[in-house]
Order: structure tokens, then C-alpha cells, then sequence
């Protein structure tokens, strides 16, 4: 038996359907006004504060190739012709070079014992619950709000009592003392963020406490060592306070950064402003290149340090 339908009733089921359904939701919404203009202001900070780092830079690496009257005739323009001497006056009648081994000397083991003790300390705090962990966490990051300057005088006292005043044994030990805060607080939110798997798994195969930490976890953290290495590298290569109150007045013995400060001082009186900026350029290089060479890992160590 055949049924008819009437003509409109497909049509009113169709629209009936159509009217029941819910709207399609477009799933690209359009930009918000607010997310614009934030962006847009936030990009023209990161331009601005580019230009502000990098203009500063460029006219003092230009200056190191001009000499001393065309720094004075002409401070914003281009040299004539590089004038290399200013790099070999800085180096050699500037004493640069000793300055760069004197700093070096000292950098080698304050870094090193840095980067031990507090990898250490920071994986314990980290990955061990023992009574007084927050404790010690918390006096960590409260070491590094306390100003290096009020410290000048009991630092003193104390390497001057222990007869290690005006020696580079004395100046390594203060600074690890003084990277130690900020390595700790960074490297302990980084261990965090370690799989606890791998460690069980270590654990399981029968490695110990020391094993697990130096053939295991430290690997893992290479990212996180790097970046806070490459931190450490640039704040003690940029002190100046501490090896000018702790190493005495003799200029042999000079950091990098004394170095700076006496050779501004002595071409103030000789006049040679280039060799002044060749000095500052020398002393940016080694930091410019260590960046330059590790700044994947510094970015990853970071970012993974900053996400649980």
C-alpha cells in the first residue's frame, strides 16, 4: 500500500530540522581589540629595548677602530680607517691580557665549585623530604635579597682572621658563597621538573645515591646547568666591588673589571680614547661568544626550568 506524502511536508520537516539544530560555531573567532593592542605595545617595547641594547654596543665597536681625534671631531660617525693599535695599546700598555688571566684564573674554580655545590644542594632539596628542607630552600632564596654591600666589612674581617685577605684563594671562596643563592633557587625548581621514572629505574638497577646523581640526573639536567653556568659566568666576570675591597690595591692582581676601571683612569690622563673603548670591547667578546654558542641550551634550561 502506498503512502503519499503531502509536497510540503518535506520541506516543513527539512526547516523544522533546520530551526531544532543549533547554529554552526565558527571555531576561528575573530581577534580581540584588547589582544591587539597588547601586542602591539609589547612588541614596541621589545623594539625599543633592542635598540636601546644594541645602539650602545655598536657605537662603542666603532669607536675602538677610530682614534682619539676622530672620537672627538666626530663621536657618532664611522672611522676613517680601522685603527687596530688601539686594540694592541689596550692589550699590552693597558695590561688587558694580564687582567683576562687574573680573571680566568680565578673564574675556573669559583665557577666549577658553583655549579658543584649548588647542583648538589639542589638535587638533595628537590628530591629528598627530610625535616627542615623548606627551611634551607627558603634561606636560599633569601640569601639572594641580601645586598653584597653590607657584607663588605664582615667578608673582610673574616678573610683577613683566616689569612686569606688579598689572595685569589679568599676571592673564589666569596664567590662561590655569593653565586650560591640564585644557583640553588634556579636549579631546584629545575630537578623538579625531572621524570621520576628514569631515577626509579636507576635506583631499581642498584645505582646509588652517587651514581644516580652524576650519571643520571646531572646529564638530565645538562639544559638548566648550562644556563645558570653561562648566569654565574657573567655576574662574576662583571664584579667589581668584591675583588676591589678583597684583593688590595695592586693593579697586577686586577679582575677584569678593576682592569676596565685603570685603564679608563690612564688613558684619562693620556688621552687615548680608543684604546679606552678597545679595552671594553675585549672585555664584552668572551661573554658575547659563550652566549652566542650556548644560547639554545640557555633558552631550553629556562623554559623547562619555568614549567612543572
Amino acid at each position: 500500500m502506498a503512502t503519499d506524502t503531502a509536497p510540503g511536508s518535506t520541506a516543513e520537516g527539512a526547516s523544522g530540522a533546520d530551526e531544532a539544530a543549533p547554529p554552526a560555531r565558527n571555531p576561528q573567532r575573530a581577534p580581540r581589540p584588547e589582544g591587539n593592542v597588547l601586542n602591539v605595545f609589547s612588541q614596541g617595547f621589545l623594539w625599543l629595548w633592542a635598540l636601546m641594547v644594541i645602539i650602545p654596543v655598536v657605537w662603542i665597536v666603532m669607536s675602538s677602530f677610530k682614534t682619539t681625534r676622530e672620537i672627538a671631531s666626530d663621536p657618532l660617525g664611522p672611522p676613517e680607517a680601522p685603527h687596530w693599535a688601539n686594540y694592541v695599546n689596550a692589550w699590552t700598555n693597558g695590561n688587558i691580557g694580564g687582567y683576562f688571566l687574573n680573571t680566568l684564573q680565578v673564574m675556573v674554580f669559583s665557577v666549577a665549585g658553583t655549579m658543584l655545590l649548588g647542583a648538589m644542594a639542589a638535587y638533595v632539596l628537590a628530591r629528598y623530604e627530610f625535616p627542615g628542607n623548606r627551611v634551607i630552600y627558603f634561606g636560599f632564596a633569601a640569601g639572594m635579597m641580601f645586598p653584597v654591600f653590607l657584607a663588605l666589612f664582615p667578608l673582610f674581617k673574616t678573610l683577613q682572621n683566616v689569612s686569606l685577605l688579598n689572595t685569589y684563594t679568599g676571592l673564589v671562596i666569596v664567590y662561590i658563597a655569593y653565586s650560591l643563592p640564585f644557583t640553588v633557587f634556579f636549579l631546584t625548581a629545575f630537578f623538579r621538573t625531572l621524570p621520576t621514572g628514569v631515577a626509579e629505574a636507576a635506583v631499581v638497577d642498584g645505582a646509588g645515591h652517587y651514581r644516580l646523581f652524576f650519571q643520571v640526573m646531572l646529564p638530565m639536567a645538562k639544559p638548566g646547568l648550562i644556563a645558570i653556568t653561562i648566569f654565574n659566568i657573567i655576574g662574576q666576570w662583571n664584579q667589581f666591588l668584591l675583588p676591589l675591597v678583597l684583593l688590595g690595591r695592586n693593579p697586577d692582581d686586577a679582575m677584569i673589571s678593576q682592569g676596565l676601571a685603570n685603564l679608563a683612569l690612564r688613558q684619562g690622563y693620556e688621552g687615548d680614547s680608543g684604546a679606552l673603548f678597545a679595552g671594553t670591547v675585549l672585555a664584552m667578546i668572551p661573554i658575547f661568544i659563550a652566549y652566542i654558542l650556548f644560547q639554545r641550551q640557555i633558552q631550553a634550561g629556562l623554559t623547562a626550568g619555568a614549567i612543572k
